[in-house]
This record gives structure tokens, sequence and C-alpha cells, in this order.
């Protein structure tokens, strides 16, 4: 006598109904409620969208006024070149986390793979997320990281997984640049709902000549700092007076130098 298998039942998270997915099928609405949901392992899910607020132009202007920032080289906005943009709704596990203190904190996992793991530090607000449309299908990446692989990964970093009280998936809309400095290529994704830019590798300012000029301003204050304490040891108070006026003098002379060498500096880097 053959054995049934058991059936495993998927009930929509919102209203509790019974669903019957096609084989395969993974995005689906609740036919009586109407929710977007997506099954996970036999798990069924909230499936939401942030919904873009920029078009191609004004996230090639996010991108611009980030490589004119602080974080990458001088003048990268004007000497590279982007060779490449796409678009697409990039899938992520949007994560609620009670704390045992009571305190909330939500959290993000990429349910995807992706070049650029900056990603997780992305910042999602409840309130900009929307019933995901079938429509935007073609543009979406499926998921490929089970919900059991991305808690894995965060009970790997002490997240226990009874501290999550809600969980989604969310895809969220990317333009994805390729730009070219110097003759190497780059990419920025810049996220289209806040024109937030995300990168891994990028060609950054160099640090250490920020840090010798101020190692060499922090030593040579620690010099004059000294002198009324020498004037003091030679001199007695008299010296003291001496030394601190001379720190004093040195310290208004020295300023303008150290000052200017840093804004060259600036300048170059």
């Amino acid at each position: 006598m053959e054995t049934a298998l058991p059936k495993t039942e998927l009930l929509c998270p919102q209203c509790g109904g019974e669903l019957h997915p096609d084989e395969g099928q993974i995005f689906l609405d609740c036919p009586y409620c109407g929710s977007t949901v997506f099954i996970d392992k036999s798990r069924v899910i909230f499936h939401w969208y942030l919904a873009p607020t920029l078009d191609e132009a004004k996230a090639g202007g996010a991108l611009r006024r980030w490589m004119a920032g602080n974080e990458t080289v001088k003048d990268l906005d004007q000497k590279s070149t982007v060779t490449q943009v796409s678009f697409e709704y990039f899938p992520v596990w949007y994560l609620k986390r009670r704390q045992p203190n009571g305190k909330e904190e939500i959290l993000i996992e990429l349910s995807a793979a992706t070049s650029v793991s900056e990603l997780r530090h992305i910042r999602l607000l409840a309130g900009d997320l929307r019933k995901y449309d079938s429509s935007l299908d073609a543009q979406s990446q499926p998921p490929s990281v089970p919900l059991p692989t991305a808690l894995g990964w965060l009970a790997e970093r002490g997240v226990p997984q009874g501290e999550i009280i809600e969980q989604f998936l969310v895809h969220i809309p990317l333009y994805t640049f390729k730009y070219v400095y110097k003759g190497q290529i780059f990419t920025a994704i810049v996220e289209a709902g806040t024109g937030s830019v995300f990168a891994n590798i990028y060609p950054a300012k160099a640090e250490i000549p920020y840090r010798t000029i101020g190692c060499i301003t922090a030593l040579a204050y620690i010099v004059l700092a000294f002198l009324p304490l020498a004037g003091a040891a030679l001199s007695g108070s008299s010296g003291t007076g001496l030394g601190l006026a001379g720190c004093i003098g040195i310290g208004i002379l020295i300023a303008p130098l150290l000052f200017g060498i840093a804004v060259w500096i600036a300048a170059k880097v």
C-alpha cells in the first residue's frame, strides 16, 4: 500500500487563509486578503518593496556628490568615467529584533549574492515600504539566501533567533554604476529610495599624509609645552615666564605654517 506524504499547510500570515501556490511559485497574493507574500522553504513571509524616488540621472548626481566628498580621492567625480549603469530591485531580509531590555532594532541581511556587501548597512523605514507588485518581477532579482541561513548568520553574531519578532522580504531599488579611474574598474551602488551610496572598494583618500602632518603638529606642540618646564628648571620663576612666552610666541608662528601644509595636502590628495 502506498503511503501518502504529509502535506505542508501554508497559511497567510495576515488572515490565516490557506495558500495553494503552483509548483515552484514563490511570490503570490493571498486570495482572501490580498496580502503579498513570499514562500521560503514552507514558511510564508510578507513581501514588500521600496519605491524609488530617483531616476537614473538623479542617481548619477548622488554618485557624483559622493565622489566629490571626503571619503574619495580628490576630483574623483571629474577624473572618473561611468561606463555602465543598471537598475534592479534587490532582495534583502528585513528583520525586527526585540532585545532583552525591550529595545527594538531593525537588522538587514542580504537575500542574494552581491559584490557590494556594504548593502547590509542600508537603513529602511517600515513606513516607506509598499506591498510588492508582480509587475516588478521582470526587474527583481529573486532571493537565493534562505531565511534560516540569514538567521544563522545573526546567531553567529550573537543575535538569538528567539529575539527576532518580525521578518519580511523586501526588494529595494538599486542603480549599479561601473566607473573607471586610472584604468581600474570600480563598482558603486546608489539606493534609489534615499540616494545613499554603497561601495566596498573605491579610490579612497590616502591617510598617511594626514596622519604625518597630525603627528608633526602634535609633536611640535608637545615640545613647546616643555619650554616653561625647562625654563623653570634653569632659572626658576623667571625662567618659567620666559618659557611660557616662548611657547606662546613660537606656537603662534608655526600654527599658520602647519595649517598651510595641511591645506596643501588636502588640495593634493
